[in-house]
């Protein structure tokens, strides 16, 4: 495999790749836009940003083979400082995270989340019945913890690793797929190849170097497929018009206490820390358009 070979521009891209005739998977992420106005707004401490960031970055690599339409949405939940970690992604790739916490936060990974628990939702867009796996948070990092689901949930043996910088979030996976009898003897065999050549890899060099070269120096021996990269992005989904869709339906009555208290309406979004103001004026507005829409009910 030569590095020529393998269209991945620096950016905000995903590229699927599989180990051919083997049953090993993978995919590389690297995001480099959307990082301040993702994070800018939040006061989050420096560790706990980081943690976000990685889940974020990983986000898109869980959402690889995303058939249907919809989201997934990765929930850790502790009982300490770090109450609630939140990363979705969409079947597009655009990816958010957030999180609650103690304003006086501290500790390590283990300590943030000790004996939490880390839980996996799809979310289909049809309508279908929402899957959700819920594991114990294990490992010392979120890349650790995230293998252990991939173990524990869906019998897949799974290498992960982030890494984030200031103006970067990359990330890289690759995953051993079921195989039975001698295809699955010669299938751990490769994986523990594979395994082991991840584990050359650093975060400081993941961080740093462009996808192609992180796929030719790590896999230029092997015979490795290298799908067209798809566009990741990295945005709220929070607008004004989402919001104000809010307002209606909470009607004049959840409203009205509100502006009679605080003089205006204002909704931060839990995800990027965007304020949206609402003056008594504009309450009314969207309050007496809404009263003002027709009926589609029947009529007689």
């Amino acid at each position: 495999m030569a590095e020529a070979d393998i269209q991945a521009p620096r950016g905000d891209v995903l590229i699927p790749f599989l180990f051919e005739d083997q049953a090993v998977r993978g995919a590389i992420v690297s995001i480099d836009s959307g990082i301040e106005e993702m994070f800018g707004s939040r006061d989050y401490p420096l560790a706990l940003r980081t943690l976000v960031a990685q889940a974020s970055a990983a986000m898109p690599l869980l959402a690889t083979h995303l058939k249907n339409e919809g989201k997934i949405n990765l929930q850790f939940q502790g009982r300490g400082d770090l109450s609630l970690l939140v990363a979705q992604v969409d079947h597009e790739l655009t990816v958010r995270g957030t999180a609650k916490f103690d304003p006086d936060i501290s500790g390590s990974f283990s300590e943030l989340l000790a004996d939490g628990t880390l839980a996996l939702m799809l979310e289909p867009r049809s309508g279908r019945q929402h899957y959700q796996a819920v594991v114990p948070v294990v490992g010392e990092g979120l890349a650790d913890a995230l293998e252990g689901y991939f173990r524990q949930s869906e019998q897949l043996d799974t290498r992960l690793l982030l890494a984030v910088s200031e103006h970067r979030l990359t990330g890289l996976l690759v995953q051993r797929l079921p195989a039975e009898g001698e295809a699955g003897e010669q299938a751990a065999a490769y994986w523990e190849h594979v395994s082991a050549l991840v584990d050359t890899l650093g975060e400081a060099e993941l961080a740093r170097e462009p996808a192609s070269t992180i796929l030719h120096r790590l896999f230029h021996g092997e015979n490795l497929r290298v799908f067209e990269p798809r566009a990741v992005t990295l945005r709220c989904q929070c607008s004004h018009a989402s919001i104000s869709g809010m307002l209606v339906s909470l009607g004049r009555d959840e409203l009205q206490p509100v502006l009679d208290e605080r003089g205006e309406v204002e909704v931060t979004c839990e995800f990027c820390g965007h304020s949206y103001q609402y003056s008594p004026a504009e309450i009314e507005t969207l309050l007496n358009g809404a009263e003002a829409e027709p009926d589609d009910g029947p009529t007689h």
